[in-house]
């Protein structure tokens, strides 16, 4: 009896002796087992980041400060996705190594390693659900300059004056980020101040990321300025968000495939203006995308920045072929450059701002008056995120 009683308890440590083995092999696999298409996209970003740093230390890109901030912008985008994979590796090497002193002579610490190897195994697995949630938005901060189209849209004055109030929250944000603005055309209403038409070019870490978000139809519940008897009306504004991709992104056959006029400016503005010809049209006949600028009183800049909104127009023609084909399931339009959805409403006598695509509600004067835009475009950050993380 004593002697199947040893038997049976040898057997049995056998069997837990296994049972361990077989679990540290588990955690070892969990750790090892990245899919292969991640680390490769991992080991990709990575010799890219180390390539932009090499780049960023060369005297010629040292001496273009335009080269300098879309570089910066490139690498402080993958920053944190390298860093947290720098993270990952040297966990899953202290993890080898406490699992190789888990299971050396030495008692004491192989039992210290096996207290500590449960804890890093958990960091481990928690920075790799970290990497992929800043890998799915790395594209986004990558992209460091926007052109911003905003027009009035139902509401005659009203929408005029609702578009010119929109985009002075923009560009209050956009100042108080650090972001470089730039107008690149301007359409005014003579009567009542509004504005018709406008293109700004926004500059700045996280520009893409955040106002992609903006892309659709803005509508506010107000009493308009011109309103005379205190009566609620419904105005709206539609605004419209294109990356501006580098030269090297958009092939334009400048010489062929664009059809240029020189034409005299349209519009108030003067003698000058009006009879020297200064305003420059350009067309993309591929495309069939028309661009007028008048805004300086150069012609050369004028040409200059025709160019810039050509080349970003025709980008998104194709980036917006090439999203359809990706995400032809998706039912929300973040960041499709879709333009016909009403995306966000604005009430002034409930002083709330409520966008379509969240739950909660935001404080209007915090939106329109103080510009903190912040909070609501970390919701909508956050939010699709989680939509991508889903579909990895």
């Amino acid at each position: 009896m004593h002697t199947v009683g040893l038997h049976f308890g040898g057997v049995k440590s056998v069997i837990g002796a296994y049972i361990s083995c077989l679990l540290a092999y588990r955690r070892c696999m969990a750790l090892e087992a990245i899919d292969p298409n991640l680390k490769s996209k991992l080991d990709e970003l990575r010799d890219q980041f180390d390539a932009l740093s090499h780049k960023l230390e060369d005297p010629e890109v040292l001496a273009d400060h335009k080269q300098i901030s879309a570089l910066s912008i490139k690498r402080a985008a993958l920053a944190p996705v390298v860093d947290g994979y720098t993270k990952y590796c040297d966990l899953r090497d202290e993890a080898t190594d406490l699992r190789d002193a888990a299971s050396g002579d030495d008692q004491e610490l192989a039992e210290m390693a096996k207290e500590e190897l449960p804890d890093v195994e958990a960091q481990a697995g928690a920075m790799i659900d970290h990497i992929k949630q800043t890998l799915v938005t790395t594209d986004d901060r990558a992209i460091g300059s926007v052109m911003l189209e905003i027009r009035a849209g139902t509401g005659g004055d009203e929408a005029a004056l609702w578009a010119r109030d929109l985009l002075a929250a923009y560009t209050k944000y956009a100042s108080a980020v650090g972001w470089k603005v730039d107008e690149l055309d301007m359409v005014t209403d003579s009567g009542f101040g509004g504005i018709r038409h406008a293109v700004i070019n926004f500059q700045g870490d996280g520009v893409w990321q955040q106002l992609s978000f903006e892309a659709g139809v803005h509508s506010v519940k107000r009493v308009p300025e011109t309103e005379t008897q205190g009566r609620v009306h419904t105005s709206t504004c539609t605004v419209a968000v294109l990356p501006e991709p580098e030269a090297v992104e958009v092939n334009i056959d400048w010489g062929n495939d664009v059809e240029e006029h020189i034409t005299t400016a349209q519009g108030p503005g003067g003698q000058n203006v009006n009879k020297v010809a200064t305003a420059v049209h350009m067309i993309h006949k591929p495309t069939g995308v028309e661009v007028r600028m008048q805004e300086t009183k150069s012609q050369a800049q004028n040409r200059e920045k025709a160019k810039r909104l050509l080349t970003a127009r025709v980008y998104e023609i194709e980036r917006q072929k090439i999203e359809a084909e990706r995400t032809e399931s998706r039912n929300s339009q973040i960041g499709s450059g879709g333009r016909s959805e009403k995306i966000r409403v604005y009430r002034y006598q409930d002083n709330i701002v409520a966008d379509q695509r969240l739950d909660q509600k935001f404080n209007k004067n915090k939106i329109l008056e103080e510009a903190d835009l912040g909070p609501l475009f970390d919701a909508l950050i956050e939010q699709e995120t989680a939509r991508r993380l889903a579909e990895l």
